[in-house]
């Protein structure tokens, strides 16, 4: 029996774990990229504009067009400062950086609040429904521009 750390209580992944080499880091970066949190906070922008002018057209109501738009605004503005804070967040350790990670989602989320605690003040004759469906479908656009990013290159097995 090896010498092990008592955190691993498996074996069997301890022994299968081998560390990649640099060409084969390289390589992985290469076929997965990072994202940039910029480009999600725009393409979430440019989604909540068009759930906005669809509301508009589909009811014929300005106020609808509004609401969707707000509902997306309570999604991306708390994105937008989630990432400004994540990405000029001060190096100190991988705990800092959970706990500033777990700091600035707190702020999104009071900020999201806070936002629709104050959209029958701030958007008039508001529609609850296209609010909802604003703020819903440029939530979920996050996730989708994740899965069909462009830039993910597949490996060829031959």
């Amino acid at each position: 029996m090896t010498n092990m750390p008592a955190d691993f209580q498996d074996e069997d992944e301890v022994e299968d774990f081998k560390p990649l080499t640099a060409q084969e880091a390289s390589a992985w970066r290469s076929r997965f990229p990072q994202v940039s949190v910029w480009r999600i906070v725009m393409v979430q922008t440019l989604v909540g504009v068009i759930v906005a002018l669809l509301s508009w057209l589909i009811t014929g109501r300005a106020a609808a067009g509004w609401s969707a738009a707000y509902g997306a605004l309570a999604v991306v503005l708390p994105a937008a400062l989630f990432a400004r804070g994540v990405v000029r967040q001060r190096p100190g350790g991988a705990g800092g950086a959970m706990a500033g990670i777990f700091g600035w989602e707190l702020v999104k989320l009071v900020l999201c609040i806070a936002m629709l605690a104050a959209a029958p003040k701030l958007v008039p004759d508001l529609s609850w429904l296209a609010l909802l469906v604003g703020l819903i479908v440029v939530m979920k656009t996050y996730w989708v521009a994740l899965l069909v990013r462009s830039s993910v290159q597949k490996p060829i097995d031959i």
